[in-house]
């Protein structure tokens, strides 16, 4: 169970409408309010199912500790899903808080929140320290006896390593000067700050939903699937258009760049002596399961089957640097559940991998620094700027020593102040790592791209290469990800637009990845057919509300779903040809931007901004009339 307590001035909510699996209530169930209450939003999970009684007795000891803490006598119960990714079912949901509220009334004034109901609620959270607390409560297992499995978690001795490995952590400005963090001045740099805090403190669990929790479910682009592991999505004809948008993007720049294609399996012996090795020198947890007797792992990178191919393949000092690439659909990771959220953490994610075997350190760096770059615009035209994410830079000392210069480019690149962490020997297979990490709005850091230099795995596969006198050698590695996982690339978009939505400014996705690219709207029935004239002269993705609603909540909806472009029909464009456009990203809250133009000034404009990036078809019926709802 996930709980989170608030001690509030008051909690107040009301009924909107039930969900399949609402239960049945009477009239006075439908509003409630407490006031000087702690409030308890909880979300019951699967997991809970092996010993509900014990779920709930642990989760009254929290609540009551708590309300004497902040000594209070009032308890509101709510019953908040968006706390995990991983629900039981509603009849085991229900029957916790019901005995969580029969456990209480006793002791405390109690009030409970309706299960499967949409809410209105309103709460205002105290602010001292004790009044935000998050807990996570997990069951003691009613059959953990004899004759039943329990899965080992298989942990790498690199994932060891990195929990008590001794880091020492720098700014790094680009003059080429190295500050200690503790007596750097964070005051113009507070992103960098808060990136630092998340780093050293390693502290990746979250206490609350993220804002792209909401707007991934809003604009039906993604949502938890109950049905699977945690950390296992669904994606909806919108998120998978955008997904594949996406991927095809990062496979064409990694193309650009000379990356040969490949196809790699998903599922490896994890006593392969080779792949063993590796196994203990990358920081990951892993999906392990047995087939056929053998013990195998589900890989989190393409790193192994691109390896295995490499060692048998003949390789001259012509061919390098050679490049492979590989979309890993999907990647799997067995993170910790209390890290899963959203689009942010996943257990399954889709991975662009790109390997360069390089014929000495000096070509690596100067393929680092390629990569380096590579990564920069490839996170630019997916809509993330330099301003959006902070860098952080791993490396051993002796390297630093090494190629200072090299590193100081690397925050001149970037042009601010980047992060340092330095140690004294290496732990990992990697002399140098950099990461573009993205800062959300719950201050939470997650890497996007990312370049490593590899110095271990050319000869732990025994992969060679030919060079000028004919002799065998061995390569230097490089590891890429141009963009990092692709979710946490729509998981950014998001959270950027929802912290720009806070600013003041209209929220949207780059053109070229919004579902919808134009909207129009016809006034009424006879201006169907110009409607429909319009639509068949846009090269983009362009649908037609043709609902029975008013004008203004089809303009509403289009404003809701982000669409960039939205064309009114009316008389007046029939008799004239133009078209009278709501430009999205020229609007303010308030006050859309309209411009009159021709069909053709409207979809040069429009090709001009999608220029040099993938096309896909529109992922839902052109009529809106004919479309299913997702949520």
């Amino acid at each position: 169970m996930q709980l989170l307590l608030i001690h509030s001035d008051y909690i107040e909510y009301e009924v909107k409408k039930s969900t399949p699996v609402a239960e049945q209530i009477e009239d006075s169930f439908k509003k409630g309010r407490l006031d000087e209450a702690l409030t308890a939003f909880m979300a019951v999970e699967s997991s809970d199912e092996a010993n509900p009684k014990d779920v709930a007795e642990k989760a009254v000891a929290e609540i009551k500790k708590t309300a004497s803490q902040v000594n209070t006598d009032n308890v509101m119960l709510y019953p908040y899903a968006h706390l995990s990714s991983d629900l039981s079912s509603p009849k085991i949901a229900v029957s916790v808080m019901k005995d969580i509220e029969n456990s209480l009334v006793d002791s405390f004034n109690v009030k409970r929140a309706p299960f499967g109901w949409y809410k209105a609620f309103k709460i205002s959270c105290k602010g001292h320290p004790l009044s935000e607390l998050s807990r996570t409560i997990n069951p003691e297992s009613e059959s953990c006896g004899e004759g039943v499995d329990t899965e080992e978690e298989v942990v790498s001795e690199a994932l060891k390593a990195e929990s008590t490995a001794k880091s020492y952590w720098k700014v790094l400005t680009p003059d080429g000067m190295l500050h200690d963090v503790d007596g750097f001045d964070f005051n113009d740099h507070e992103n960098l700050g808060t990136f630092v805090d998340h780093e050293i403190s390693k502290s990746r669990a979250v206490e609350k939903v993220p804002p792209h929790v909401e707007l991934m479910r809003r604009l039906e682009i993604a949502d938890y699937e109950p049905g699977s592991d945690s950390g296992n999505m669904r994606y909806y004809p919108k998120g998978r258009l955008i997904k594949s948008l996406l991927e095809r993007y990062v496979l064409d720049s990694s193309s650009r760049e000379g990356a040969m294609e490949v196809e790699t399996p998903l599922m490896y012996d994890m006593n392969h002596p080779t792949l063993k090795k590796y196994l203990d020198r990358f920081p990951a947890r892993q999906y392990s399961i047995e087939s056929d007797k053998r013990q195998m792992f589900l890989r989190f990178a393409a790193c192994f089957g691109q390896f295995l191919m490499s060692h048998d393949m003949t390789i001259s000092h012509h061919n390098l640097p050679m490049k492979m690439v590989e979309l890993t659909r999907y990647s799997f990771r067995k993170e910790q559940r209390g890290e899963l959220v959203g689009l942010r953490r996943l257990r399954a994610f889709t991975m662009p991998d790109m390997h360069t075997m390089c014929g000495d350190m000096d070509q690596a760096v100067e393929q680092f620094g390629r990569q380096y770059q590579m990564s920069i615009d490839v996170l630019k035209d997916v809509g993330i700027d330099v301003s959006d994410y902070e860098v952080a830079i791993r490396l051993t000392r002796d390297f630093y020593e090494e190629n200072k210069d090299f590193i100081t480019a690397l925050a001149k690149k970037v042009n601010k102040p980047v992060l340092v962490e330095m140690w004294e020997k290496r732990f990992f297979y990697f002399v140098l790592k950099f990461e573009f990490n993205f800062v959300d709005a719950l201050k939470k850091a997650s890497a996007l791209s990312t370049v490593q230099i590899d110095v271990e795995n050319a000869e732990r596969y025994d992969i060679k290469y030919i060079d000028q006198a004919g002799e065998a050698k061995r390569p230097v590695v490089l590891h890429c990800s141009p963009s990092g996982a692709i979710e946490r690339c729509i998981y950014s978009l998001l959270e950027k637009a929802s912290m720009k939505a806070e600013e003041g400014e209209v929220p949207m996705l780059p053109v070229w990845l919004s579902p919808t690219q134009v909207r129009v709207i016809p006034i009424a029935e006879r201006h169907m057919e110009f409607a429909e004239e319009i639509a068949s002269r846009l090269q983009c993705r362009v649908d037609i509300d043709d609902r029975e609603e008013t004008v203004g909540k089809k303009i509403r909806n289009a404003g809701q779903e982000w669409v960039p472009y939205v064309v009114v029909v009316g008389d007046r464009e029939v008799e004239s040809g133009n078209v009278n456009v709501t430009v999205r990203e020229e609007s303010m809250p308030k006050k859309p931007s309209k411009i009159e133009m021709t069909v053709d000034e409207l979809n040069s404009r429009i090709l001009a901004e999608t220029a040099g990036m993938p096309h896909g078809h529109l992922p839902l019926a052109q009529k809106l009339s004919m479309r299913p709802r997702f949520i």
